[in-house]
């Protein structure tokens, strides 16, 4: 079932924002039950096994629904199963060859990287997860490409749902034989949650995947991969630079914690406040920095099949078009989320982690103004890709990268920054990879934007970060935390979008294109 882009991004975004909130309180519930010694073993593992989940797939979603969304275009249902037939060949294959090293190897590879080798048996429980993730993952690619992105949603949320159910069991379960055991089996959960979300996938995918895998066994892999050799070409023009865009990200956020502690003491500070430091950064202001960034990413994966159909018709407009729409509910719906994180910073981090972290809200509140560019970058990016030129995000990510990577180490290391200058160069870097993405759109299809509309919403923006530092600052002095945050939040929010509204930014046609209640909705607005 084919959804418009405004429509499968709403979708998206609803079904993100639930698996957002139940992956935090996975991560609660999971904390309370195996401590911080089996959290410290899971975040040991998990890391890792996403990182070579990003390896298996290759960079096959985001190529496949290109692709699909070209031949669907086309009008050619034999290429379109070609493509998918070769994504999940290739995904299976490297997958195997994957899951063999790492049990054939599995102990000199966890004595290599893991300081605890209680560490070795989560890593063995997590193994499977990566088949059936990757098979899974390039099925939704597949389906984003027709446009249809109910069962991307809803197989995060089955995902989510089974782990949730599942987690305390299998941890409870195996606690007796030690917490490496019991943090095995919360690893299994995501077994049983990425294999209950494929078998949903499977099922909507109906008597296509019954013949895709009829062709699979009939075929064997490489003869099948040798006959279609043109169309595993175009798949790889796609795939190799968004994986290396990705494991770019990886290595990146691999020597960030080695570089920043040792800057740090080199700035003057002990080993010990330095690693305190670095955890309050990157274990709590990131996250809550980056927390919004799930409405951006949906909107990030509608538009790789969005704007490669428009371009495949040589719909210029159209592809100028979605384009700007993604810009521009990326603005309207980030902005808020920079306002509030910003006016808010320290006595958000003070009600989630406790006062005694009161330096927490100090770095969020020199980082939440530059967020805005960070909710802008997926879907430039996807936008980029969308218009076969991958290689430009790689490019863009890289010299990213290596300025953010480089100007971590050199402002840290100076005793007038220190963890300062690690907010700094990552504010620099998020800031410098979105304007490079946005240089290069301009350049490659001329694009522009409406900036008496941005800056309509500009402008909403700042009165709603006024009223709300006022009001909390005068009306609010007396109340909880907990209360100031919900009324200013609440109030502010609302004012923003009677400011929309106002200035027509925000009408009528807009609301009604929200999936359910929107016909409900738009009879309070006007039209614009």
């Amino acid at each position: 079932m084919r959804q418009s882009f405004f429509y499968g991004t709403v979708i998206l975004i609803i079904a993100g924002g639930i698996t957002k909130v139940f992956g935090f309180a996975h991560r609660i519930v999971l904390s309370r039950i195996i401590g911080a010694e089996g959290m410290g073993l899971y975040q040991m593992v998990v890391p890792l096994l996403y990182f070579l989940i990003t390896l298996t797939t290759f960079g096959l979603p985001v190529a496949i629904a290109k692709q699909v969304a070209e031949t669907e275009a086309a009008n050619n249902p034999r290429l379109t199963r070609r493509f998918l037939l070769l994504a999940l060949s290739v995904a299976g294959g490297i997958s195997l060859v994957i899951c063999s090293v790492l049990l054939l190897f599995s102990t000199w590879i966890a004595s290599g990287l893991f300081a605890d080798p209680r560490a070795h048996i989560v890593m063995l429980a997590a193994i499977p997860v990566i088949p059936i993730s990757s098979i899974s993952l390039v099925l939704r690619g597949y389906f984003q490409g027709k446009q249809n992105m109910i069962p991307t949603a809803v197989s995060q949320l089955i995902e989510q749902i089974v782990r949730m159910a599942l987690v305390v069991v299998m941890t409870i379960s195996f606690m007796s034989h030690g917490v490496e055991y019991a943090t095995a089996g919360a690893v299994a959960s995501i077994i049983f949650g990425e294999a209950a979300g494929l078998l949903y996938i499977l099922w909507q995918y109906r008597k296509g995947s019954k013949k895709t895998a009829a062709l699979l066994l009939r075929k064997p892999f490489l003869q099948g991969v040798s006959a279609h050799s043109a169309s595993l070409r175009q798949l790889i023009h796609v795939a190799l630079p968004v994986t290396m865009s990705r494991i770019i990200g990886s290595i990146a956020y691999v020597l960030e914690p080695m570089l920043v502690p040792l800057a740090l003491v080199m700035a003057g500070f002990t080993t010990a406040n330095a690693t305190g430091l670095y955890g309050q950064f990157a274990g709590m202001a990131v996250p809550l920095l980056t927390f919004p960034t799930f409405l951006t990413y949906s909107l990030s994966v509608s538009l790789v099949p969005a704007v490669a159909e428009a371009a495949f018709q040589n719909n210029a407009p159209l592809v100028h078009r979605r384009i700007y729409q993604s810009m521009r509910i990326t603005l309207v719906i980030g902005a808020p989320c920079t306002v509030l994180l910003t006016v808010f910073a320290e006595p958000l981090c003070g009600l989630i982690y406790g006062e005694q972290f009161h330096e927490v809200g100090y770095l969020l509140k020199q980082m939440a103004p530059f967020s805005v560019f960070l909710f802008f970058q997926a879907p430039l990016a996807a936008a980029l890709q969308g218009l076969d030129y991958a290689q430009v995000v790689f490019r863009n990510t890289l010299i990213g990268a290596i300025v953010k990577t480089a100007a971590m180490f050199l402002f840290t290391a100076q005793p007038s920054f220190g963890i300062y200058g690690t907010v700094i160069a990552l504010n620099i870097g998020i800031t410098l990879v979105t304007l490079l993405h946005f240089a290069s759109l301009i350049k490659k299809i001329g694009f522009t934007i409406d900036v008496k509309e941005f800056g309509k919403i500009g402008a909403a923006m700042l009165a709603m970060g006024y009223s709300g530092s006022y009001m909390a600052k005068h009306w609010f002095t007396d109340v909880t935390v907990g209360q100031l945050l919900l009324a200013c939040t609440m109030a502010s929010t609302v004012l923003y979008v009677v400011l929309l509204v106002a200035m027509k930014v925000l009408g009528k046609q807009d609301v009604r294109r929200i999936p359910w209640i929107g016909e409900q909705l738009s009879i309070f607005f006007p039209r614009r």
